[in-house]
């Protein structure tokens, strides 16, 4: 034997020995934290299964996947669920109370009654194509309540006059801000249509300013955009059909932006123009406090989403639900406070199923729009030309 086997070697008696010492399981501890006994699930819990795209590219199948698929996806599905509940609900759901207004005591009169749908988006969503999204909402008054920022007012008009171009994030804002060109996000604006629109806007603050002096009107923003909507004329804007279909649209920081730049400069050359905001906020709350159900969705972050919610505390809260954006509630910001947060301020009903979608609405708005209002939207025939 080599001197290396000797060294190797183990007698047989001590190799025994050692054998009979080593455990043949492993130790109890380590099993029970690992092998822990589960309990069943319910029977109706959701199993997570996505897209099969072997059965070819069904877009309405894909979308309804998402509720399966798991994270944001499925946030999305329930977007869709508790949008559609909020449009399907009606009156002659619930039963009749003892102290109902008499005409709304009877089957077809409370079939009528609808959950009143307020929508609210910051001008992000206007500067982009999301704009025609709300605008086809507004076309076919499939809302009933608008609440937006400045922006989200005047980026509208201007589209009707100039247009908006797809740039890039990191294009260089010095350099920009040499050729006149602002950027928001990657969408470039010349700075022109801002001009447009104080050449558009001007006469129409003169308008109001002499229907004031003369007739002792008591402009709000929201009936100053009623104005503006029937000025335009224009089917490419969200405002003009809000005017047609009688959507009241809400800003309460009005002067925050190029419309508040204009009223400043009109201040000089023709002094005089009030708005009331004291008027808008009764107008809104009204809107809530009378309403027998109410469904939120909101774009976005900031003053629209809370002057939604705070305008739904007034009934105790809203019914239904839908926020979509990036916010993070770790800061304490409104923009970012889930649902929750709003059911402890009373702005939405505890028994509530509310749903917040993490994500960019300017990905998520349009397929939500697709799989719930659009979803039984029949496009009217076009009409043939008459014979001359």
């Amino acid at each position: 034997m080599s001197s290396a086997e000797e060294t190797t070697t183990m007698p047989a008696a001590v190799a025994a020995t050692v054998a009979a010492a080593k455990p043949t399981q492993p130790p109890a501890a380590a099993q029970d934290a690992v092998l822990v006994v589960s309990e069943e699930l319910p029977k109706d819990a959701i199993k997570i299964k996505g897209y099969d795209f072997n059965k070819g590219l069904d877009y309405s199948a894909l979308l309804a996947s998402y509720l399966t698929t798991g994270f944001q996806a499925s946030a999305f599905g329930r977007a869709v669920l508790e949008v559609n509940r909020m449009r399907a609900w009606r009156l002659s759901d619930e039963p009749v109370k003892e102290d109902e207004d008499e005409d709304l005591v009877s089957l077809e009169a409370r079939k009528a009654v609808k959950c009143k749908i307020f929508l609210g988006y910051t001008s992000n969503m206007v500067s982009s194509g999301i704009r025609e999204t709300i605008r086809f909402l507004a076309q076919h008054k499939m809302v009933d309540v608008i609440v937006t920022t400045t922006g989200g007012i005047e980026e509208d008009f201007i589209k009707c006059m100039a247009d908006t171009y797809l740039g890039d994030f990191a294009r260089d804002g010095a350099a920009l801000r040499k050729r006149g060109i602002n950027r928001t996000g990657n969408l470039l604006v010349p700075n022109k249509n801002y001009c447009l629109f104080e050449e558009w806007l001007t006469p129409i603050l003169d308008e109001m300013l002499e229907e004031q002096t003369t007739k002792g009107t008591i402009w709000t923003p929201s009936s100053m955009i009623r104005l503006m909507g029937k000025a335009i004329n224009n089917p490419d804007s969200i405002y003009y059909w809000c005017y047609k279909n009688d959507i009241p649209v809400f800003c309460p920081a009005i002067t925050d932006g190029s419309i508040g730049d204009i009223i400043y400069f009109h201040s000089y050359r023709n002094p005089g123009l009030i708005m009331d905001i004291a008027g808008d906020i009764r107008n809104i709350n009204s809107e809530s406090v009378f309403a027998k159900k109410t469904g939120m969705i909101i774009l976005g972050g900031g003053l629209v989403k809370h002057h939604i919610c705070n305008a739904n505390l007034m009934r105790n809260g809203a019914d239904f639900a839908v926020y979509v954006n990036t916010g993070q509630e770790f800061d304490g910001s409104d923009s970012g406070a889930r649902p929750d947060e709003a059911k402890s301020w009373g702005k939405i009903r505890i028994d509530a199923e509310p749903v917040k979608v993490y994500a960019d609405a300017s990905l998520v708005f349009p397929i939500l729009v697709a799989e719930t209002f659009a979803k039984d939207f029949v496009p009217e025939e076009p009409q043939a030309p008459k014979e001359e």
